[in-house]
Parts: structure tokens; sequence; C-alpha cells
């Protein structure tokens, strides 16, 4: 936590260089600014540089993240989104906060992946599914907008939480499902008011984070693996 930035290789400073120039010229081109819009989407793909290189910084972006989104969400009345990253995304990266900050790969800033069994599978799935249909009711009486897709986005989201507290590399395949969701979400508001549209290229970037977080992951629980079963040897 010293130097976060010293994890960073050149493709990863470049490739948040690329997406925080998306942004701002997406912004650019809204005739109606919202810069809590621009700062959500800004410090949403900075929280995902850190979290790509299983830096626990990530989190404590991703909670600064939730409330600007949240708040954003709010007013175009996507109140699922609102609901699930002030009371659950927030949260879960608070969790995840203690949960990384006490598995600490050897004596590095980097996180030590986990490994996911049969019953931390099945126990996901069904609080995943038991959310999704309490949150379909609750959205409803809201009178969400995109009803079907927000609730579709609670479940992928809650999926995505709970891969990322186990420190498993399977978050960014659930968080990648959740931004296609979400780009459609944002995509449809877009076409009622252009302002929106850096969320739009704000979730697609954060596909493009996700994907590269998975194979990130991957070869970081192959390396770590690797370095114990040396140790041992």
């Amino acid at each position: 936590m010293k130097n976060p930035f010293k994890i960073l290789n050149k493709f990863d400073i470049c490739l948040w260089v690329v997406a925080v120039v998306a942004i701002v010229l997406a912004f650019s081109l809204s005739p109606n600014r919202d810069y809590l819009t621009l700062a959500s989407s800004i410090t949403g793909v900075s929280a995902l540089m850190f979290i790509v290189k299983g830096n626990v910084l990530g989190q404590f972006l991703t909670v600064i993240f939730a409330v600007f989104y949240g708040v954003v969400s709010y007013f175009f009345k996507y109140y699922g989104e609102m609901i699930t990253y002030l009371g659950m995304s927030a949260p879960a990266a608070i969790c995840a906060i203690i949960s990384w900050l006490k598995h600490p790969y050897k004596d590095s800033a980097q996180v030590a992946v986990g490994t996911l069994n049969a019953k931390k599978i099945i126990i996901v799935c069904s609080f995943s599914a038991a959310v999704t249909v309490a949150f379909y009711f609750i959205l409803d009486a809201l009178g969400t907008t995109n009803l079907i897709i927000s609730t579709i986005s609670v479940t992928t989201s809650m999926l995505a939480a709970s891969l990322t507290f186990l420190r498993s590399p399977f978050y960014g395949i659930a968080y990648s499902c959740n931004d296609v969701v979400l780009i459609v979400m944002w995509t449809l508001a877009t076409i009622n008011d252009i302002s929106y549209l850096p969320m739009v290229m704000c979730f697609s970037l954060f596909l493009i984070y996700d994907m590269y977080g998975f194979f990130s992951w991957s070869l970081m629980k192959k390396r770590q693996n690797n370095t114990t079963n040396e140790k041992n040897d």
C-alpha cells in the first residue's frame, strides 16, 4: 500500500490512460454534462486497474465508486442499481478489504488467490437466487425502470461480489456478465438522455478490464501455486 503503482506494468498504465481518455471524450460529446457520472466512471476504471493486479487499493476505490454510481442510478430511477451498489456492492467491497488484508500473498501487497469448492459454489448460487427473487418484488414495487434487466443486474452483481470476497479468478467472469447487462441498461438510458453516454463507455471499459482480470488472476493463481509447490519440494 506504500506505493501501489509499482505493481503496474506499461500495459496496465496504457490501458488506464486509454480508458480515461475514452470516458472524457464520451463526456465531452454529451450536451448535458453530468460531472458525477464522469467522476463515477473514472473512479470505476481506476478501481479495476488495481483489482486486476490483486491489490486491495482497488477495493477501497470500489467503495467510492459504489457511492457515486448509486447516486447516478437514483437520478435515472434505476433503483435496483442504487440499492445494489449502496446496499450490497459497497458493503461487499468493505468485506473484501478485510478478507484481502487478512489473506496477503506472503509479505507482498498482492492478495492470495482463493480456491472454490462445491460447498462455496452452492452457497453463493443459492444466496444469489434468493436475493434475485426478493429484489424482483422490491424493484417492482419501487417502479424501477427496465425491471427485468435491473433484476438480472442484481443477480450478476451478487455473484460477482461474492466471488470477489472469496478471492476467486471467476469474479472476472461474473463481472463481465454484469457489464454486458449494464451496457444494455445505460444504452437505454442514453437514448433518453445523452448525458449518460459516459456510463455506456464506462461499462464497456469495465468489460475489457474484467476479462483481463480473469486471465490475470488465473495466471496469478498459477504462479502462487507453483511457488508454494517449489517451497514444499
